[in-house]
């Protein structure tokens, strides 16, 4: 009884987050996590009998780990906001649309693009909004099929957010689980091009009857209503800028300042320096090609991805990481632990629990974010505290563990109909393309991306299939053990 008392904060958050998704609360994260931490202190208070003074060190410290992460978050959202600002992002839309679009592949392309613009952008939800209103409306024009595109932008949006170096799921997940961003993006980054693969063989499988009439992108802007365009100003102002740029066009060379942040990730650069180098190219370039008139309008752009990364997804860290901290002080999430740890037989199974516990947290928690930095912290305890293994293996094993809480947070969602992310697709979809109702499954039953990835990464680890992808390969017992074995 008192083992479910300890739970049910967890319980109230889950319930609070999705009756708001669902639209019967209609709260913020802001204001549940708040609620939560509060409700949490209480429980510990009564089951634990701990100070209030010990349990405001207890969030504090947990939060203080964040840190670096947090410096990180401001300069990715600062990046985010000059690439989709300064041409960046058009450059990338432009260079495939010229490739010419029809029914048979404007949904691969659209996919495509959205990969490659999340990547270089950091944010699904800024792709998203970017990529919908261009490729919704070019797939009218070309007679395709809308259920089918939107799911195509929407894998390939949740691609960069999982994948990306300035993405701030990449950077929370790797953060939490302590291992290096970079490391993160070169061990998945096999698996994570397989998926993406896969997944565009299965829009171009799928599309193969369509019509095969060229399209214009600039056709398709230019039918995009007025009150599409306020609709999106509210909700993205930048990405109202980036379809300008893809209707007035930009010069090619804004295509390198990707470039440049894509060459020092592989070397291995330190992830502030290479949001750095995203920074002053894409200032310096956005000089040369115009879209960026003065200094000081730039640095208006850094001020706005600060400020999006302190208003809402820091701050929100912030309370959801007290919540964590007062959480793990009065040991609530111990008996799942036990259990998970009682009845896996190896590691895999083990690691394997991990990811099931990702994908249920995100499941209950509808937020992919609130998913990370919840049940981050209890899968990193169940690897760290169960696992006997050498230095390098255990780093490993974190690696993959970062990228359960990442992939099935960002991918997971887009299985689950009533998460944030499906309202916010959903919300954005039916406001920039009136012309179909969209619904939370509409977003779901096209996602081969999502599905593909959800699945892949469970089987593969259960398995050990993942040993035939290079770097992606878990190490294998005797390597590593549980710890229950050797003290039998």
């Amino acid at each position: 009884m008192i083992a479910l008392l300890k739970l049910s904060p967890v319980f109230l958050m889950a319930g609070l987050m999705i009756a708001s998704n669902l639209g019967t609360l209609g709260l913020d994260i802001l204001q549940i996590a708040p609620i939560s931490v509060v409700y949490a202190a209480i429980i510990a208070a009564v089951t634990e009998k701990i100070k209030f003074n010990d349990l405001v060190d207890s969030a504090v410290n947990n939060v203080k780990e964040m840190q670096l992460v947090f410096f990180i978050l401001m300069l990715a959202y600062a990046m985010a906001e000059a690439f989709m600002a300064t041409g960046v992002g058009a450059a990338i839309i432009n260079l495939a649309l010229g490739l010419g679009i029809t029914a048979k592949t404007v949904a691969v392309t659209s996919f495509i693009i959205a990969s490659i613009l999340s990547v270089a952008t950091g944010t699904s939800w800024g792709t998203f909004a970017a990529c919908a209103p261009i490729f919704l409306w070019l797939n009218h024009i070309v007679a395709g099929n809308p259920v089918i595109t939107v799911c195509a932008i929407a894998g390939g949006a949740c691609f960069g957010d999982n994948i990306g170096l300035i993405s701030d799921t990449t950077v929370v997940s790797s953060g939490i689980q302590g291992v290096q961003v970079i490391d993160r993006i070169r061990s998945q980054g096999p698996w994570s091009l397989i998926c993406l693969i896969l997944a565009a063989l299965c829009f171009i499988l799928i599309c193969l009857g369509m019509p095969g009439e060229v399209g214009n992108a600039a056709d398709a802007i230019n039918q995009i209503p007025k009150e599409v365009y306020e609709s999106l100003s509210v909700e993205r102002p930048s990405a109202v800028e980036l379809l300008n740029q893809v209707k007035n066009g930009v010069p090619v060379f804004m295509i390198i300042p990707l470039i440049l942040v894509l060459i020092t990730a592989v070397k291995g650069i330190p992830t502030l320096a290479c949001l750095g180098v995203g920074l002053i190219s894409s200032l310096i370039f956005g000089l040369f090609a115009g879209t960026v008139t003065s200094v000081h309008q730039f640095l208006d752009y850094v001020m706005t991805g600060f400020a999006d990364a302190g208003s809402w997804v820091i701050v929100m860290m912030m309370w959801v990481g007290a919540f964590g901290g007062i959480m793990s002080k009065m040991h609530a999430f111990k008996p799942l632990s036990d259990f998970i740890a009682n009845t896996a037989k190896n590691v895999r199974q083990l690691m394997f629990a991990n990811g099931i516990l990702s994908l249920v947290g995100n499941a209950a928690l509808a937020d992919e974010m609130a998913q990370i930095v919840t049940i981050g912290p209890i899968i990193k305890d169940l690897t760290d505290e169960n696992v006997e293994a050498s230095e390098e293996d255990m780093y490993k094993l974190k690696l993959r563990n970062a990228t359960f809480s990442d992939a099935l947070g960002v991918f997971g969602s887009q299985l689950i109909p009533w998460h944030v992310y499906i309202g916010f697709y959903v919300g954005i979809a039916n406001a920039v393309y009136p012309l179909y109702n969209f619904a939370s499954f509409d977003l779901i039953r096209y996602n081969f991306m999502a599905i593909i990835a959800v699945f892949s990464i469970l089987l593969l680890t259960l398995t050990g299939w993942d040993r035939f992808i290079p770097l992606f390969k878990l190490p294998s017992e005797p390597n590593v053990s549980l710890k229950k074995r050797v003290r039998m």
